[in-house]
């Protein structure tokens, strides 16, 4: 009896793991901790919310925005960072690179209109934002993942400087809303 119950449980955790990166799933959320250290040794705390919509199982695409702000130690005045555009999301795939049953690595993608005024040097740069980089989903619950994502940022565009780059590492929550299909299937 008791590895029955063990072999049902596993089952469930399984078909859990999988169930909230299937197609016609919603994902809302964002990184909540942005930290940002720039090549010009600047660092940056941010928020940075998304919502994609699931398009086939494992890949997502969507929207986001971020809002930045950053006060330069030794200086008088600030930095702050803005952008919006569609975002995409590729899991990779459970039978590829699976780490633990709640663990799911992906890739992240980001192009869309963003900038950056600084106050303290009168640098400013605005235009098309790019950005591409690795993460790491944990779930903690099957609907709640925390997030951790290492992106190369750049900018690219008009103003003062026309061009910025930088690492961006940042800690996030998203929640995955099962389409009315896995509210039907979990619910038999």
């Amino acid at each position: 009896m008791k590895k029955l119950l063990f072999s049902v449980a596993l089952s469930i955790l399984a078909l859990s793991a999988s169930a909230q990166i299937s197609k016609g799933n919603i994902m809302v959320g964002g990184d909540i901790v942005d930290l940002d250290f720039q090549f010009d040794k600047q660092t940056t705390l941010g928020i940075t919310p998304k919502a994609a919509w699931f398009i086939k199982d494992g890949l997502a695409v969507g929207a986001y925005a971020n809002f930045g702000f950053t006060h330069q130690k030794g200086a008088d005045g600030s930095v702050y960072t803005y952008g919006v555009g569609p975002m995409a999301r590729y899991y990779i795939p459970y039978n590829d690179l699976h780490v633990l049953k709640q663990t799911r690595f992906f890739l992240e993608a980001n192009v869309g209109f963003e900038g950056q005024d600084n106050t303290v040097s009168d640098k400013n740069t605005n235009g098309l934002g790019f950005g591409v980089g690795p993460g790491l989903a944990y779930f903690v619950t099957p609907n709640i993942g925390l997030e951790a994502l290492v992106k190369y940022q750049g900018l690219v565009g008009f103003g003062s400087e026309t061009y910025q780059n930088g690492l961006n590492i940042s800690v996030g929550l998203q929640i995955y809303l099962p389409s009315k299909r896995m509210a039907n299937i979990v619910n038999q």
